[in-house]
């Protein structure tokens, strides 16, 4: 699984020929976009602690640590003060993962909830956008935000 796969899959929801996409779409479109930035982080925790693609990785052991990422713990990470000490495009990251975890428990769970393809569309891109800065960001950094990620702090 891509990340940025999933940023297509949500495109292809979110697009109609004519007219206003069905509110289900839109929705999903939303959740999928946030899965997109969640598969980002599990990948880059998983690539960055045990090897990427190429890699004389144990598969096991990647895909245990891809598996650990916990969506809760990742976004109370992500917007603790302590992501100011990785590079803007880290934070930047962190910043659009929560803001869209936020989104995805409205497009899931309240009925109430209200999606625009604008925005929609304006979340897909904004995201794909960070994506694409944040797999640029040395490896040492993404390494420290991975680890950041996964592991409890103890002072």
């Amino acid at each position: 699984m891509q990340a940025l796969d999933f940023i297509e899959t949500a495109r292809d929801l979110a697009a109609t020929r004519t007219g206003r996409p069905r509110e289900t779409n839109l929705r999903r479109a939303v959740s999928t976009t946030y899965y997109a930035l969640f598969h980002c982080l599990a990948a880059c925790c998983a690539d960055m602690l045990v090897g990427g693609a190429g890699a004389n990785r144990s598969r096991p052991a990647w895909r245990q640590v891809y598996r650990a990422l916990q969506h809760r713990q990742a976004s109370k990470r992500c917007t603790k003060p302590d992501i100011q000490r990785f590079p803007d495009e880290v934070q930047d990251l962190a910043n659009v993962f929560a803001n869209m975890q936020r989104k995805r428990h409205d497009a899931d769970y309240d009925p109430e909830a209200a999606f625009s393809k604008p925005d929609v569309i304006h979340g897909i891109t904004e995201a794909e956008d960070t994506i694409r800065r944040f797999a640029r960001v040395p490896p040492r950094a993404r390494r420290a935000f991975a680890v950041y990620l996964l592991f409890d702090i103890r002072r």
